[in-house]
């Protein structure tokens, strides 16, 4: 088949690179295209993963802004798609059902976060897409009866031990694995979704800092500019290394939601603070159902310094952690086969899996 993607975002690289390299092996064409976005172009430079900037300008963060690169992202993929007649276009954005139902060709919504959380997004995509494609703990609103739902996240198409072995001479150079170290995450908080949402505060990270500081080192990963008091923290690291920090890290804190569920998949415990806290399935469910992570609202900051001190406590905190992850894991399917398999056998795949929803069971 001759597909499409679109990748709007770093975790979207992360998300689809393993499909890429089993849809390539089996001999289908992709046409990968992507939108300038902090760190995503950097990514898929260092892959062998061919692609198109379809947006090398960048956009404004004003509403204005964001209105007019949608306006333009949709124009430009769907010249690009009029020219190349794809067969299937799979991505996590509104553009491609847009293109699809312009010229008849069917598009892939795939998404984690629920209706309620991201209703622009869904009111603009979800009407348009011919499926949409989410784990189980996520809720699409009036849409469930074009969704199919499987026992994953995101975050298991790329840290499932089934493509991800952490490797801590990856870090070694820049991080002393043999001690305690803690991350720490500043979200930039301007996309749509993040209006009127807020997270870590400068005086806040003080005094996380002074809580960790005394019992191991303290990285800082940051999209928004940092203060000159935590650059001596600022970890420099390859965006494709991270991950391999996050598995050897003894906590996650920030007030990013996927860099929590990646910690939180690999057995790290993590602890989101922002205004998200409650709306997204996944993470409710990674949080109460398996305990690998905690989310705080902001108006609950002494929770969060409190949640601290108590990881802090438990001696065999990483042990723990891990058992917590295996029981996940043996729940949950290695959602890069199971993608591959709906891709390819598409639109077959969505009878199968709404006559018999257990059919996932084999991707166990």
């Amino acid at each position: 088949m001759k597909i499409v993607f679109y990748l709007g975002h770093p975790a979207h690289y992360h998300l689809f690179k393993n499909i890429f390299k089993e849809l390539q092996n089996k001999n289908h064409q992709l046409i990968i295209l992507i939108k300038q976005k902090d760190v995503l172009e950097d990514l898929i430079k260092k892959s062998a993963f061919k692609y198109y900037n379809i947006l090398p300008e960048g956009r404004k963060d004003s509403k204005f802004g964001i209105a007019l690169c949608l306006a333009k992202r949709d124009f430009r993929i769907f010249r690009f798609c009029l020219k190349n007649r794809p067969n299937l276009m799979f991505g996590t954005s509104t553009e491609i059902t847009h293109v699809g139902k312009l010229l008849n060709i069917s598009s892939i919504v795939v998404n984690e976060d629920d209706f309620n959380a991201v209703p622009l997004f869904s009111k603009m995509g979800y009407p348009f897409a011919s499926s949409i494609l989410t784990p189980v703990s996520c809720s699409t609103g009036k849409w469930e009866t074009k969704t199919i739902k499987y026992l994953g996240y995101h975050e298991l198409a790329y840290l499932h031990p089934n493509v991800f072995t952490p490797y801590s001479n990856q870090i070694s150079k820049i991080i002393d694995v043999s001690r305690p170290f803690f991350i720490i995450r500043f979200a930039k908080l301007t996309a749509h979704h993040d209006k009127g949402k807020t997270g870590l505060t400068t005086e806040l990270a003080k005094k996380i800092i002074n809580i960790l500081e005394p019992k191991g080192n303290i990285y800082i990963t940051s999209e928004r500019d940092l203060e000159p008091e935590f650059e001596k923290y600022r970890i420099r690291i390859s965006p494709n290394d991270i991950h391999h920090a996050m598995f050897y890290a003894s906590m996650y804190i920030g007030d990013s939601q996927t860099m929590a569920a990646e910690a939180a998949v690999l057995g790290t415990p993590s602890l989101r603070y922002n205004d998200f806290v409650g709306k997204l399935g996944y993470l409710e469910e990674l949080e109460h159902k398996y305990g690998l992570t905690y989310g705080i609202t902001t108006e609950r900051t002494d929770k969060l310094f409190d949640k601290i001190e108590e990881l802090l406590k438990i001696s065999n905190l990483k042990v723990e952690w891990q058992n917590r992850r295996n029981k996940m894991l043996s729940e949950k399917i290695d959602v890069t086969a199971f993608m591959v398999w709906f891709i390819e056998n598409y639109p077959k795949s969505v009878r199968i899996m709404k006559e018999n929803p257990d059919y996932q069971n084999r991707f166990l």
